[in-house]
């Protein structure tokens, strides 16, 4: 583990109900989340679902971003394949334990 994933903040939501973003069709993120070229992401893609996941997880700066741009019932569905850093994955697991359950039994 490299140490900008260790000393970066990591937003996390109060609670999972809280997020309310978009699960269906395309989707562009905004810039401070993903600056690399302009892509629209087709969420109902699982794919392409789980990569706008990951960086919204690892780039986001406050809970509005999370709630903006994650729904609670598809971060956990895809939860066990996300490939986030360690102190990401350790901060939500520890605020919802649900995520942890789910990931150990996938």
């Amino acid at each position: 583990m490299n140490r900008y994933a260790e000393a970066k903040p990591y937003a996390v939501p109060d609670t999972l109900a809280e997020l309310t973003g978009p699960v269906h069709g395309p989707f562009r993120l905004p810039r401070h989340l993903d600056w690399g070229p302009d892509y629209a992401y087709d969420l109902d893609d699982d794919a392409d679902l789980a990569v706008m996941y990951e960086r919204v997880v690892r780039e986001a700066q406050s809970t509005a971003d999370l709630q903006d741009h994650l729904d609670g019932a598809t971060l956990q569905r895809l939860w066990p394949q996300l490939i986030i850093p360690v102190p990401a994955r350790t901060r939500w697991e520890q605020r919802f334990p649900q995520l942890r359950r789910q990931a150990t039994a996938a």
